[in-house]
């Protein structure tokens, strides 16, 4: 993986890692990932690296994003400095794009990070082919979200990685029903398991409760979403997550000719739990969107045919070239052009 510092016209830079070749995002799906609070780049990469994934990988590039101070062993951020809003954070990440020389992009966004790529995709639809967002929501927090979050942020400020609060964020990325859970899934335990050793080991606590706090203060993009929410979008859920009802009222705010709602039954936390599940979906939405055609579907058996290829029986006809599958897998950048003027999300 390929890491590099990017920097934007706020003067705020991020820590971009990139898996596959930027010599060919003209001809290649792209994916910019954004991650969820107590993670980075990883949990993206990790995925990205599974079994599941090993031909999308090999015919797609991914542009991971860490949000600023998130990095593996990070510093502490300078006392001085101002985090950016979720908004501020989405909108910077055209930067990124730019300097890549990226002109289409999926987004792939969990929690937190689902909320940046949405606003992203609300104000770039240009730049945008597509959206999947994992536990995204799009309104404020509640009443208790607010006090959970505050008590959290106060005690990876004052004390670090405080046993309350890596309690807090494994029940944000597993879900409320964590006993049931542990009792079902066999491979639960050791997953929240690695999930506490890189808390404790890898997460700057402080850094973190900025992030969290950039959360907690996100503004509410429910009554925009209808209007401006244009390009193809798949919201993802676990039954078991933490933030199922509000994925499901995000959903009913979506225009559903563009949005479409995903629940994985037994799951709360998607990325970890059923990769392979989730890997079917999102090849399924790419196909949807013109990239990625000639992709086998994991889980699915393969049956190729191969461009100009004959058969020994001279009494079928030979067929003729059409495209290779490169071609097959290059977007086509006409069919998502906007005749609207951008607007971004407030």
């Amino acid at each position: 993986m390929e890491k590099m510092e990017i920097s934007t016209n706020g003067g705020r830079s991020f820590t971009v890692y990139v898996q596959g070749d930027l010599t060919k995002v003209d001809s290649r799906a792209v994916f910019l990932t954004v991650h969820d609070m107590g993670s980075n780049h990883s949990s993206w990469a990790e995925f990205v690296s599974h079994p599941v994934m090993l031909e999308t990988k090999e015919r797609s590039v991914f542009i991971h994003v860490d949000i600023p101070g998130q990095e593996d062993g990070a510093k502490d951020l300078p006392n001085d400095y101002v985090f950016p809003t979720m908004q501020m954070i989405a909108e910077d990440l055209i930067a990124v794009l730019d300097q890549l020389k990226v002109k289409l992009v999926i987004g792939l966004g969990e929690g937190a990070g689902a909320n940046i790529l949405a606003r992203f995709g609300m104000a770039y639809p240009d730049r945008c082919m597509g959206l999947i967002l994992i536990h995204c929501t799009s309104t404020t927090a509640g009443v208790m979200e607010h006090f959970k979050d505050k008590i959290i942020s106060w005690k990876l400020n004052s004390v670090g990685m405080h046993p309350t609060a890596e309690q807090y964020l494994i029940f944000h990325k597993f879900g409320h029903r964590l006993i049931e859970q542990l009792d079902s899934a066999e491979n639960k335990e050791r997953l929240i398991k690695e999930y506490q050793d890189r808390l404790q080991s890898k997460i700057n606590p402080k850094n973190l409760r900025k992030y969290v706090e950039a959360f907690l203060k996100r503004s509410d993009l429910s009554g925009k979403l209808e209007s401006k929410l244009k390009v193809e979008t798949l919201l993802v859920t676990g039954a078991k997550a933490s933030h199922v009802h509000t994925v499901h009222t995000m959903h009913q705010s979506c225009n559903k000719q563009k949005a479409s709602l995903l629940k994985i039954d037994d799951v709360g936390d998607v990325l970890a739990e059923c990769p392979e599940k989730f890997a079917q979906s999102m090849q399924l939405f790419c196909k949807g969107l013109g990239v990625l055609t000639s992709l086998p579907l994991s889980g699915v058996d393969r049956q190729r045919t191969f461009s100009g290829s004959s058969t020994d029986d001279e009494t079928r006809p030979r067929r003729q070239r059409t495209m290779s599958m490169e071609e097959y897998d290059t977007p086509n950048l006409r069919r998502f052009s906007f005749s609207s003027t951008q607007t971004a999300a407030n």
